[in-house]
């Protein structure tokens, strides 16, 4: 039983970071260019 609830956490979190990917996208790439940006500096 504890490897079906690790599974279903484990399959949770992959689709948790695809909906925040399609989500965020903008976010992120402003994030990485303002990075990218101070480092440059």
């Amino acid at each position: 039983m504890g490897w079906f609830i690790f599974l279903l956490v484990a399959v949770a979190v992959v689709a948790g970071v695809f909906w925040a990917k399609k989500h965020f996208r903008h976010e992120i790439e402003r994030a990485k260019r303002i990075s990218r940006a101070n480092r440059e500096k």
